[in-house]
């Protein structure tokens, strides 16, 4: 018997040594992922990795720029393994990778946020490739972070 062929999506996770993490459970009144017609929007992920906060702190103090585009790339996992939820396991009804939204706690005068956010935004092209994993963005610094995580993403995915 021949074993099955992984997907595309799925065989890109293993060609880049990923493991994607369980779904993080929501910390208060929202579901993490909705569905309307060929859309599919992610509820923001923070830094987490299977139920712990891997990077907390201000970006531009206690967490530097390299540390701060891991958390967001760990943010990008985090919506990946939701947006697997969501599709019933299959990557490959991903149809573009429309709008992220990145979510920085840092100090007042950070210039980087933008930068942070790439973490996020890297991890998808790489994942989905230059066509399907381009997508519109917006990078925010902010005050405060749920769990006093450093990052936070949010996404909004077209699916078949």
């Amino acid at each position: 018997m021949t074993p099955p062929i992984a997907t595309t999506a799925e065989r890109r996770l293993a060609e880049l040594g990923i493991e994607l993490p369980h779904v993080p459970k929501p910390i208060a009144n929202f579901v993490p992922w909705r569905r309307d017609g060929a859309l599919v929007f992610l509820a923001g992920q923070v830094c987490e990795w299977n139920g712990r906060v891997t990077h907390k702190g201000k970006v531009g103090d206690a967490v530097d720029l390299v540390a701060a585009q891991e958390a967001a790339r760990i943010c990008a996992l985090n919506l990946t393994a939701a947006l697997r939820e969501a599709l019933g396991g299959d990557l490959d009804r991903v149809r573009a990778c429309v709008r992220i939204g990145g979510f920085v706690n840092c100090v007042p005068d950070f210039p980087f946020v933008p930068h942070v956010v790439n973490g996020a935004s890297d991890f998808f092209h790489a994942l989905f490739g230059s066509v399907i994993g381009a997508h519109a963005r917006t990078a925010i610094g902010v005050a405060q972070l749920p769990q006093g995580a450093s990052v936070e993403v949010d996404a909004i995915f077209a699916v078949a």
